[in-house]
């Protein structure tokens, strides 16, 4: 598009079906490699990704063609099928339906990619449960619990 100028940045999470901690930890810079080679093929940059055992958490640089939705959708189709392929689960691999995604500025971009690096040393502190309700609260998005990711522990 001539003449269009856009900057756009988006942090994608989304979570292993019933929070399990499935992603193991041999795989994850795979993983990694895998899910930046799906956003590069889609014309977007892939700014940081981090692959915790039951989230995820991508942030990418696009243009206003991709449409977020079908980002999403195939980077957890692929890396559904990547994870089953490579047998290491004991059980089904499944990401959970749905997704958090949150625009941020071109002055935020450092901090984000940042924060998403250093998952493992905030999940010492903080549980992906109240990281993700910070997230939706912060960004002022409305949301019912009841809808919110499958939590394993409130099985029961």
């Amino acid at each position: 598009m001539a003449n269009t100028y856009t900057q756009l940045y988006v942090q994608v999470v989304f979570a292993v079906k019933d929070r399990q901690s499935l992603i193991p930890h041999r795989h994850k810079e795979e993983l990694h490699c895998y899910i930046t080679g799906i956003v590069q093929r889609r014309g977007a940059k892939l700014l940081a990704v981090h692959c915790m055992p039951d989230h995820t958490h991508l942030f990418v640089s696009y243009s206003p063609a991709l449409a977020i939705a079908d980002l999403v959708k195939e980077v957890k189709t692929a890396t559904s099928t990547f994870i089953k392929d490579k047998r290491s689960t004991r059980v089904p691999f499944y990401w959970q339906e749905g997704y958090g995604a949150f625009s941020y500025s071109q002055s935020q971009v450092d901090a984000v990619v940042r924060y998403i690096l250093n998952q493992e040393e905030h999940h010492h502190k903080r549980t992906f449960r109240d990281e993700y309700r910070a997230l939706l609260e912060k960004f002022e998005i409305p949301f019912e619990t009841k809808y919110l990711f499958k939590w394993v522990e409130e099985e029961g």
